[in-house]
């Protein structure tokens, strides 16, 4: 079952990671919704930061889930940037990947049935 997840980037220049490897890369509200989107639909964000780990055996391989239909809108507001998340992946996954890419500068506002 597909969720939505509502986020917010309450000021997009600090919503980086703390390894610049994985981190958004990103300066407006579309570019955010494409990394995310791609970090939620392909292995290769999980996959950089397992091989970084001590032992990238011992990870789980379920926090690598992707799900190819997830989709992400971004919209700027005022000075923060609006993501709107709508994936089957469960919460944990969205915001181990969330924590990768913004660190701790995103919100989560809301979560909604798609």
């Amino acid at each position: 079952m597909a969720i939505r997840y509502y986020l917010r980037l309450p000021d997009g220049a600090r919503a980086r990671g703390s390894d610049p490897a994985l981190s958004f890369t990103a300066h407006g509200a579309e570019e955010f919704a494409e990394q995310l989107q791609r970090a939620l639909r392909e292995p290769a964000l999980f996959e950089r930061w397992r091989a970084q780990q001590e032992d990238p055996d011992d990870v789980d391989p379920a926090l690598g889930a992707t799900d190819p239909a997830a989709t992400v809108r971004g919209e700027q507001d005022d000075l923060h940037i609006n993501l709107l998340v709508t994936t089957a992946l469960p919460g944990d996954i969205l915001k181990h990947r969330l924590r990768l890419l913004a660190g701790s500068g995103w919100e989560l506002r809301d979560v909604t049935t798609a």
